[in-house]
């Protein structure tokens, strides 16, 4: 049953109050991620951010109603797609992304669910009676029968990241005793005063972010000064360059001024060892 009238204009303010009030937004995967555990993440954030869940209809709806007043939040809308909520904030976004991502249970593999990594049986001893090596043989495992019990005799990846279990991969995981997934909310895009960006953008330390802006400097500048176009960062170079070929004149002519009279000072102390 869909969301009464007086809900939904409920939900518009409320969604309105907390643009006006917080500066970012987390979209974030709720795939598994089960009511328990989404209570554990609203504690967790509690004074730092606001969850906020909604269907996509109802969402994109709401967001369109704000758009006169707050137009950068039309970039949000080609991100409201799958199963994703909110989180608001105005705290430190790196912080707010690891109490977001912290919380994580573990699950067993379920047949046709997408696998987030690879998984690998260990080598050794199952446990499990001979009677049920076909389980094995069906996906590929080398066994052998140790007193009387079923052993893997080498590690063996049954499943691949980004691929869907098969029937027989989570049976037998299963009878095998392991859960090798674990889910919670996961960020999918982030919405930062105007901008929207990936969530690897905030692994972009200070020192690498220096780097580049100097990086594009040295750039720009050598650009500048290859096409004789003055900017701002290559100024500085063109006066000494500059500078240094008035210089340059006045060791070979006649002319002269205080900064060519000390280089030629120091050339000549250099090349004859006169000491004044």
């Amino acid at each position: 049953m869909g969301a009464s009238r007086a809900q939904k204009e409920a939900y518009f303010v409320k969604l309105k109050e907390l643009v006006a009030k917080y500066p970012s937004i987390f979209i974030v995967n709720v795939d598994n991620v089960g009511s328990n555990q989404m209570h554990q993440i609203r504690v967790a954030l509690r004074g730092k951010g606001v969850v906020v869940m909604g269907k996509n209809t109802m969402v994109r709806r709401a967001l369109r109603t704000i758009l006169s007043e707050f137009p950068a939040f039309e970039r949000l809308l080609p991100h409201v797609k799958g199963n994703v909520g909110f989180v608001f904030t105005e705290d430190d976004l790196k912080d707010i992304r690891e109490i977001i991502t912290a919380n994580k249970v573990a699950a067993p593999a379920r047949a046709g669910a997408l696998a987030p990594k690879d998984v690998i049986i260990p080598a050794g001893n199952t446990g499990m009676e001979p009677g049920k090596t076909s389980f094995f043989q069906a996906l590929g495992i080398p066994t052998k029968i140790a007193r009387g019990t079923i052993e893997i005799v080498s590690d063996v990846q049954v499943v691949t990241a980004g691929t869907r279990v098969g029937p027989s991969e989570a049976t037998l995981l299963n009878m095998l005793n392991i859960s090798p997934f674990t889910y919670g909310m996961s960020v999918v895009q982030i919405f930062d005063n105007g901008n929207v960006f990936t969530p690897d953008v905030l692994d972009i330390s200070d020192t690498e972010l220096l780097d580049r802006f100097f990086s594009s400097i040295t750039t720009i500048a050598a650009i500048s000064l290859a096409l004789n176009y003055p900017t701002i960062v290559s100024v500085t170079h063109s006066l000494v360059n500059t500078y240094k070929n008035l210089i340059a004149i006045a060791l070979v002519t006649d002319i002269t001024f205080e900064g060519a009279e000390k280089v030629s000072l120091r050339l000549q102390t250099h090349c004859f060892g006169i000491v004044h």
